[in-house]
């Protein structure tokens, strides 16, 4: 049976994205909820994404050999069982089983979760490749979809675990799961499989590598948006103590920053479209740096609450815009039949850097804050100069990948 894009695509998108956003936020809370313990929410929250830096080459390979509309339905029905099964185990566990429950919960939610993400991605590559000069329009609808669901996700699962208690947040999450699964059409034709599929997990990262160096323009905007990501998870990670305790604004004032930036990236989404049709994707990139740059430099040096508000928000904005450009181009240059491998090697280099930028929050002092941010808005010139220079330039037509 053939399903239109919203029907086919959009929909089961949303609902996995949210019942995504619920559990890797959500979990968090339900630890924090049954242990008290905030160094054990922290363990949690890292198990939620732990999973996913380990599980991208098994991902990608199951995606390039079962084809993308099988590995998601199986990995969304696999995390409503999960989510389903944990509700009458914790109900009749005591605290400290409870406890592990929870951290083993967080650690099966985020492992699924990169199933479904690299299959998800994978289905919206072949409605992107399907809509040929109308790409970058369905990957801004997803973006902004993602970017909609980490919006209302945590705090949908923050509502639910104080109003219905862990069990109800856990239904939710295992209904949306299960919707995301049942209105998901039934596998296309998979695409062929190359013989690296079925070897090792190694070659999967050999297929992946090699795709990727074969096509330097996704090559470079993946490394700058790599380096622009360092200042992001910085920026993320400073926030709030350069909001609280620099600017004497309260925590809310925290949240309300990571708010109107999230309000001016959907927005920023919903205007690359016409953008990009007007003035083309390479033009529209390079505004987007620039956009990104700019604040990223300017707020290092901002003193007021307002000021930082505002260039975050633009930071963010930038950001959003350059992702469309991302998803476009990666939908367009990497091969079918290894995509799902490929994919799971650039989505790994840009979550790297989000650790690094932790592991730089933590060992910095806090009046050299500011100092380190302006190093890193410096890499992230320089990586998204590179982007759109290097990257860019014409090069010999010969060889499979001509773009």
């Amino acid at each position: 049976m053939s399903y239109g894009r919203v029907r086919g695509v959009y929909l089961p998108r949303l609902a996995d994205a949210a019942a995504s956003s619920m559990a890797t936020y959500g979990i968090p809370l339900l630890v924090l909820s049954t242990t008290n313990s905030s160094s054990l929410t922290g363990a949690a929250f890292m198990l939620a994404w732990a999973p996913r830096l380990c599980t991208f080459s098994l991902a990608g390979m199951a995606v390039d050999r079962f084809g993308p509309a099988r590995v998601f339905r199986l990995a969304a029905s696999a995390r409503a069982l999960v989510g389903g099964l944990a509700v009458p185990a914790l109900a009749m566990a005591d605290d400290r089983t409870a406890s592990s429950l929870v951290m083993l919960l967080a650690a099966c939610a985020g492992c699924l979760t990169q199933f479904s993400f690299i299959a998800a991605e994978s289905v919206g590559a072949m409605a992107s490749r399907d809509a040929g000069d109308g790409a970058h329009r369905v990957q801004s609808v997803l973006l902004g979809i993602d970017q909609a669901a980490a919006l209302v996700g945590p705090a949908a699962g923050g509502l639910l675990l104080q109003w219905g208690g862990s069990s109800g947040m856990l239904l939710v999450i295992s209904a949306m799961s299960l919707l995301s699964a049942a209105i998901a059409p039934g596998s296309r034709q998979s695409p062929p499989q190359p013989p690296e599929a079925t070897g090792p997990a190694a070659r999967g990262w050999r297929t992946g590598w090699s795709t990727l160096r074969a096509l330097p323009t996704l090559a470079w905007l993946v490394a700058g948006l790599a380096l622009s990501n360092l200042a992001l998870g910085l920026l993320e990670a400073a926030t709030p103590v350069i909001v609280v305790q620099e600017l004497g604004q309260s925590s809310a004032s925290v949240g309300l920053v990571w708010s109107c930036a999230a309000v001016a990236s959907l927005l920023a989404v919903a205007t690359s479209r016409v953008a990009i049709d007007r003035w083309g994707l390479t033009r529209v990139g390079r505004c987007a740096a620039l956009v990104a740059i700019v604040p990223c430099f300017l707020i290092a040096h901002a003193d007021s609450y307002p000021a930082y508000l505002i260039l975050a928000a633009l930071f963010l904005a930038g950001d959003s815009v350059l992702a469309v450009v991302l998803r476009t181009l990666r939908s367009h240059l990497i091969p079918a039949e290894v995509f799902g491998s490929t994919l799971s090697v650039t989505v790994l280099i840009l979550l790297v850097p989000y650790p690094l930028a932790g592991v730089l929050m933590a060992v910095v002092e806090p009046g050299a804050i500011r100092t380190v941010i302006t190093i890193c808005a410096a890499l992230q010139c320089l990586g998204l100069l590179s982007a759109f220079t290097l990257g860019t330039r014409p090069r010999p037509r010969h060889g499979k990948h001509r773009r």
